[in-house]
């Protein structure tokens, strides 16, 4: 089995190695939601290989706070993803982002590991929102010495605070839902004037913002905020 990182949206965004993992795999499996909504993943994949190639996996993407009921649907899946496997020589599961970072795919390889020990388990580096939202925006994510901290706020806003607190540049990923408390947390840091928000990244709904244009509405789920550090040092003043 490989994961396969499809970037945050825009399908020019994966790279070569991805593209031939998906091509030459004899399943592509993308994951999604109970409510059976394509995601960006399936989106991006069809771009690349045929419907006929793909098959859909269910997972709890959107349940936050049953345990019992998302460790279920993991098993469920996993198993779907198994029997996969059992019956194929490749299995690509494709994932946005990249599979090493925060991705469903992480769960699956260890609940792979257990089912099919046999099977052997990759990973295709993709793209990340950090990466193309610093790329659409302008902003420079990291200089010289500088540190890079990402931060989910579904950890809560306090762990960003802190986060903001600190040196270096500051990346917080899901927070849509507690955009309030972000836009105090940058506030009360003295960080909201450099910061740059996006969502919808390469796709036709993208929406990309300085933060001190924020209100506290609630914004989509996979939002990415970009927090840099106060650079006054000039050229190479980092190093």
């Amino acid at each position: 089995m490989i994961g396969v990182g499809v970037g945050p949206g825009d399908p020019e965004l994966v790279t070569v190695k991805g593209v031939n993992a998906l091509r030459a795999a004899d399943v592509v499996v993308v994951p999604v939601m109970d409510s059976g909504e394509r995601g960006r993943a399936e989106a991006t994949v069809l771009h690349y290989v045929g419907a006929e190639k793909v098959v859909r996996v269910v997972f709890a993407l959107n349940e936050r706070s049953d345990r019992g009921r998302r460790e279920a649907a993991w098993d469920a899946a996993g198993a779907r993803v198994a029997e996969l496997l059992r019956g194929h020589g490749t299995v690509a599961f494709a994932t946005i982002g990249d599979p090493n970072v925060y991705s469903t795919f992480t769960y699956l390889a260890q609940t792979i590991a257990e089912l099919v020990p046999e099977a052997a388990v990759e990973t295709v580096p993709g793209i990340t929102a950090m990466q193309d939202l610093a790329a659409r925006s302008g902003a420079v994510l990291t200089e010289g010495t500088e540190p890079l901290t990402l931060v989910p706020v579904t950890a809560g806003a306090e762990a960003l605070k802190d986060a903001l607190s600190g040196p270096g540049t500051v990346v917080a990923y899901k927070f849509g839902r507690q955009a309030e408390a972000v836009v105090a947390a940058l506030r009360e840091t003295g960080r909201i004037e450099d910061a740059v928000w996006g969502s919808a990244l390469g796709l036709d709904e993208e929406s990309i913002r300085p933060a001190a244009e924020l209100d506290g509405t609630p914004l989509p789920y996979l939002s990415t905020l970009i927090a840099p550090p106060r650079r006054d040092g000039g050229r190479g003043g980092k190093l």
